[in-house]
């Protein structure tokens, strides 16, 4: 009777190890998928930081132009890098107008690189406001109050330059 107990023993625990393949697959599967959307959301993260790195170096890069045409510091004031500008002092000798107009084009250049880039330079009580805005989140956002809650708004950043 032993004999027939364990046989008939074997033969109830049938297909179990079919279901224990079934259920590791299934966990195996959501840990995948955990990682898989770990590694998007890097991905998405890495592409935000590249976004503010090559902002922040716009900015310092424009307000570096500033200063090293002192001369023209009040005239920047309102230079926006949606204005067509066109000016190039690489071939030869400009004046301090025609360099800031060649700065202009340059920056155009520069915040063109983000995606929806603007740049625009403003007056403020303590100089001059440097700010490049770009769209991080790929919304195709146009608004320009960097107003983080506003969904329409660009993500900015901004800097000082004092004269």
């Amino acid at each position: 009777m032993l004999i027939q107990t364990s046989k008939s023993t074997e033969n109830s625990q049938r297909g179990v190890t079919l279901v224990e393949a079934m259920i590791a697959l299934l966990v195996i599967s959501i840990g995948l998928l955990g990682i898989a959307s770990l590694q998007i959301t890097a991905m998405n993260q890495n592409t935000s930081s590249l976004n503010h790195s090559q902002a922040v170096w716009a900015a310092y890069n424009m307000s570096d132009r500033i200063r090293a045409n002192i001369s023209e510091f009040a005239n920047y004031d309102g230079i926006r890098t949606d204005g067509g500008h066109s000016q190039d002092c690489m071939a030869g000798n400009c004046s301090a107008d025609q360099m800031r107009l060649a700065d202009a084009t340059d920056w155009t250049t520069m915040v063109g690189n983000l995606p929806g880039g603007l740049g625009i330079i403003s007056s403020n009580p303590d100089g001059l406001q440097v700010t490049v805005m770009w769209d991080d989140n790929g919304t195709s956002a146009t608004g320009e109050s960097c107003n983080p809650l506003n969904a329409n708004d660009l993500t900015c950043y901004t800097l000082t330059v004092a004269q």
